[in-house]
């Protein structure tokens, strides 16, 4: 398993971080990797109901900005949310991005 490049939790950068967090398809995604400690899901159950090239754009953001954490395994690729790094570099911004994130991806 590899995992792809991404940066250390000393180079998360929160205006990264925020553009990332702002958008709400990537909102849900997060919303749906803090379910689980784990890289679980791969990228494509995640969005499924997007053009593949979209998909592709959305995980390079958070990937890039350093939300998610994703990992190769041959031809798959499986993602998870990077809640350590990102609660040691800034404390509670994760979970008040998922709070205010719930009552939206309950509907």
């Amino acid at each position: 398993m590899t995992t792809m490049p991404q940066p250390s939790r000393e180079q998360l950068d929160i205006s990264r971080v925020l553009e990332a967090l702002s958008n709400p398809i990537r909102q849900r995604v997060v919303a749906q990797l803090a379910t689980t400690t784990d890289f679980r899901f791969t990228c494509g159950e995640l969005l499924p109901d997007l053009p593949k090239s979209t998909a592709t754009h959305h995980w390079r953001m958070l990937r890039d900005s350093g939300v998610v954490g994703v990992e190769r395994n041959g031809r798959e690729f499986r993602a998870g949310l990077r809640r350590d790094d990102l609660d040691a570099r800034f404390p509670g911004l994760l979970d008040a991005v998922l709070a205010a994130v719930a009552p939206l991806t309950v509907g």
